[in-house]
């Protein structure tokens, strides 16, 4: 199960009830936080998000709506006895603000806290289930998007086809990744014989604070359910600009240019306190488009 949980849709300021940039990605027994805005504990808290299962967090940018409620979240998680590991992959910038923060308040983390710096795009974790590769996006500073893909077997075994074809159980697995079985005695069992195709492998990308860009089109291609920031409404194209911003237009264009499957537009501008107009522009040129809307879970 691939699924999308938005903590905070708002941009720079808290407003109408919305809160700074922050959402949870559950990937089968793996949730990932990414990006956390002022609040996003208390979000954690209100949506009954299980913070121990937190092993990774993913911070685009430094702007204070995307990480100033990291420290609470990293102290609180020490506070409620946190033993394990924890990740953190973000600008090299950050690590010297966490350090500083833990150094003037004097706090020992009871658990190890590793950081990744960002220098390049590509695959920066991977383990068994799930892999997960950042992206330039183009902000006023350096930030970044990620794409979350599941690695699940591509062939699925027909049992009774198997054992037809004195195919042991203790291969199965080879199987599924698409090996073929060869018997003691040099026969060859094609994997084609005794499995069929499995359920394709979801695929998410978050495309952090952007101004419109052709580049983000192959970055995100062809994924599953695709986030892009909406800040502003298409008439205010020009600022958006500016402002190193997309309106909603653009990020249906790329949702649409990218081949995705769906689209989920956030990150509005405190200057609106009715968001219907954003999903109505976004929805003609992008029809599969929905608010990303705080406290709900969108799967994949």
């Amino acid at each position: 199960m691939l699924a999308v949980t938005i903590l905070g849709n708002n941009s720079a300021l808290p407003a109408f009830d919305r809160h700074p940039t922050a959402q949870v990605v559950t990937m089968e027994e793996h949730i990932f936080l990414v990006d956390c805005g002022e609040g996003t504990q208390m979000q954690m808290a209100k949506y009954k998000i299980r913070r121990s299962k937190i092993n990774h967090i993913f911070i685009s940018h430094l702007h204070g709506d995307h990480y100033f409620g990291l420290i609470g979240v990293l102290t609180s998680m020490g506070l409620l006895g946190r033993s394990q590991d924890m990740h953190i992959y973000a600008p090299s910038a950050l690590k010297d603000i966490i350090d500083l923060q833990l150094k003037v308040a004097d706090i020992q983390l009871p658990y190890a806290l590793y950081f990744h710096p960002l220098e390049q795009e590509g695959v920066i974790v991977r383990e068994a289930k799930f892999e997960v590769s950042c992206f330039h996006v183009y902000h006023r500073i350096e930030c970044w998007g990620f794409r979350f893909r599941e690695i699940r077997p591509f062939r699925r075994v027909n049992p009774e086809k198997a054992r037809q074809y004195g195919v042991p159980s203790s291969f199965f697995d080879r199987l599924k990744w698409g090996e073929s079985y060869m018997d003691k005695e040099g026969n060859l069992v094609e994997n084609g014989w005794v499995t069929e195709p499995s359920i394709p492998a979801k695929s998410y990308a978050y495309a952090a604070d952007t101004l419109f860009d052709e580049r983000i089109i192959e970055k995100v291609k062809g994924v599953d359910l695709l986030y892009h920031e909406t800040t502003y409404l298409k008439d205010l194209e020009e600022q958006a600009g500016k402002r190193y911003h997309s309106t909603t237009n653009q990020a249906a264009t790329v949702a649409l240019r990218a081949g995705v499957q769906r689209l989920l537009i956030g990150h509005f501008s405190s200057k609106y306190e009715k968001l219907q107009a954003f999903e109505q522009e976004a929805r003609e040129v992008f029809p599969n488009t929905d608010l990303a809307v705080e406290g709900v879970t969108y799967r994949v």
